[in-house]
């Protein structure tokens, strides 16, 4: 009798065992495949998009990883004695509905005074010249960018001794320039003097934001409500030269812009002290004040800087524009 209790016992917790397994192996199911189809969405947006683990800022591969094209350059200066034998850093490119837009800066050699010029293009490699050319040479203008914002053109630049000045368009053709910026302190004193050059602005919220570089030395980052004063967000540089080899000289930002909730600055840096080379690099931020750079920085090298990224359906192309205009479409 005692035996025939002792197995009845045994064959009992054999089976409350056995339940208890079924129990576990039900409630993983549940936990990890109650959305299968969301799971294997999320794998797979995250393979596709980005370059780096999920818990860390995101540098999706169709922002950072871009091949050359064999028409480059697609657009130079035109090496005769024209006013834009030569060209220089930064040009910009906007691109609305089928057209895209090119201003640039062009000269004859470095003693002459540097005059604005447009370029329009159907596709973004063969480009047509304005044939009133220069648009704008009532002051020395280079190293600009442009945005739209409610039907107006605002165009951001570097005037001589590299301070930068604040011009207007309602068609992008006839400019009118407001003048110098005046960037005031995070305290509300004036700025110290010196350069301030490389504008590069963002909009949004009815803020304007610039970052601006002094002696390609650091990004720093002021604000605006009326396109008047500028005032520091904070004293300090947003954005840091090195410790990474690649902009441990130089550096200044040429474009922002916003993905997937992340902001992104394409900028340039140096490794040389005499900033003889410069190649374009990214940096992410969520709020424009705190930025991670890109942890595979340089995107391109060997002096192909100045990058501007134009939007492409549901990819990007990236143009280089230092000192001749290049085009990069994505690696994949």
């Amino acid at each position: 009798m005692y035996l025939v209790i002792q197995r009845l016992n045994f064959k009992k917790q054999c089976l409350m065992s056995i339940r208890f397994v079924r129990f576990i192996i039900v409630l993983f199911c549940f936990v990890a495949f109650k959305d299968p189809l969301k799971n294997n969405e999320n794998i797979s947006e995250n393979l596709l998009e980005t370059s780096t683990p999920k818990d860390s800022v995101p540098f999706p591969k169709k922002l950072v990883q871009f091949k050359s094209i064999p028409e480059n350059p697609v657009f130079t200066g035109t090496g005769e004695n024209t006013w834009d034998k030569n060209i220089r850093e930064r040009g910009y490119i906007l691109k609305e509905g089928d057209t895209y837009h090119m201003w640039y800066t062009g000269f004859t050699d470095e003693s002459t005074s540097l005059s604005l010029g447009y370029a329009s293009s159907s596709d973004g490699i063969l480009w047509k010249r304005y044939a009133d050319n220069p648009i704008y040479n009532q002051n020395w203008t280079e190293d600009m960018m442009v945005l739209k914002v409610d039907g107006t053109y605002h165009m951001f630049a570097e005037g001589k001794g590299d301070i930068a000045h604040r011009l207007s368009s309602a068609d992008g053709i006839q400019w009118t320039d407001h003048g110098s910026l005046d960037i005031h302190n995070s305290n509300g004193s004036p700025l110290s003097d010196g350069p301030y050059g490389t504008p590069t602005v963002w909009f949004e919220n009815n803020t304007w934001y610039l970052f601006y570089e002094r002696n390609d030395l650091g990004i720093w980052l002021a604000t605006s409500t009326d396109l008047n004063i500028w005032t520091n967000v904070q004293d300090d540089p947003v954005i840091d030269m090195g410790p990474e080899l690649y902009d441990q000289f130089g550096l200044a930002v040429n474009q922002i812009i916003k993905y997937n909730g992340w902001y992104y600055a394409y900028y340039h840096g140096t490794s040389f002290e005499d900033l003889s080379e410069w190649s374009t690099n990214v940096a992410a931020s969520k709020d424009l004040v705190h930025w991670k750079k890109y942890d595979q920085n340089p995107i391109m090298g060997n002096n192909t800087s100045s990058g501007i990224l134009v939007e492409e359906g549901t990819q990007f192309r990236l143009y280089t524009m230092h000192d001749k205009v290049a085009v990069h479409v994505p690696l994949n």
